[in-house]
């Protein structure tokens, strides 16, 4: 839509993460949130999953990595704007997410909105399985 905006529809980003027993562990101490579903494998054991399952907000923090690599391509993006994140909008979690999965995110621009200096972008997590794990939405702010 935008010649000389920032980014453009169909623009996207790809990373790739394991999510290990650390990362899960070290989400809790910056977070807070020792919550038995993601630090008590005995109790999970018992559990409809079967063992722990990773932060909602780790995958969250793994989508905000992938805006920041996609916003860096740009370049001189810094010369007199800076993006900035509005938030993350109908985030679901499909599935579990376990301590060993590896999972895919793919971050691709939907919708530019020059006269907002906006954009808006499609995030999907896959596993290992190809199973999508978590889809949601996520607006940038040029200012």
């Amino acid at each position: 839509m935008a010649d000389g905006f920032f980014l453009k529809p169909g623009d996207f980003v790809e990373q790739d993460h394991t999510v290990t027993e650390a990362a899960v562990n070290s989400f809790a101490e910056l977070s807070g949130d020792f919550s038995p579903n993601h630090m008590d494998e005995a109790d999970m054991s018992g559990s409809v999953y079967g063992k722990r399952i990773a932060h909602g907000a780790l995958l969250i923090a793994y989508m905000s990595a992938c805006s920041t690599e996609i916003v860096e391509r740009v370049p001189g993006v810094r010369d007199g704007a800076t993006p900035v994140s509005l938030g993350y909008d109908r985030i679901r979690f499909v599935k579990p997410v376990y301590i060993g999965d590896n999972v895919h995110l793919r971050y691709e621009v939907r919708d530019v909105l020059e006269e907002q200096r906006r954009t808006v972008s499609e995030i999907t997590i896959t596993n290992q399985n190809d199973e999508t794990v978590c889809v949601g939405q996520h607006i940038l702010k040029w200012v």
